[in-house]
């Protein structure tokens, strides 16, 4: 479970990471569209290689998924593509402190609900309080 966790931790660090570069890399560019594509395009030929070592077979699977589940590509396109634009103007904290808003508010319902599969973890009082705590966590670093 530690390696989970520093696994998660480092993808933590990468997000806001992740908009401050493309956020550098779209106004070095001029379109925030492009560095956005530029991204995709790194982020799929790696993931490719990733799933040749691995065990390419399992992309045949993809045609029997049920289509919804497609629609985390949108997702991650509308994140990046919004963080990239958003960020330079609004601010890589200020952006990335309303995602994670989002975030502990989505993964509230997803983990209540058992949305997607996911294991069903109900929103009790102490939760609900945990996340609060969270949130105004996250709000007080943005403060001046």
């Amino acid at each position: 479970m530690t390696q989970y966790a520093l696994i998660m931790l480092a993808a933590g660090i990468g997000i806001p990471t992740l908009a401050a570069l493309n956020a550098a890399l779209g106004r070095f560019m001029g379109s925030p569209a492009a560095a956005a594509a530029i991204l995709f395009t790194v982020a799929l030929l790696i993931t490719a290689i990733v799933t040749l070592v691995t065990g390419p077979q399992a992309l045949a699977r993809a045609v029997d998924a049920p289509k919804h589940l497609f629609l985390g590509g949108v997702l991650v396109a509308f994140y990046v593509l919004s963080i990239t634009y958003i960020a330079p103007s609004f601010g890589v904290g200020n952006a990335v402190f309303f995602v994670l808003i989002g975030q502990l508010i989505s993964t509230a319902a997803i983990d209540h609900y058992g949305l997607f599969g996911a294991q069903i973890t109900p929103l009790n009082l102490t939760r609900a309080g945990g996340i609060a705590l969270m949130g105004i966590g996250v709000w007080v670093t943005q403060q001046g």
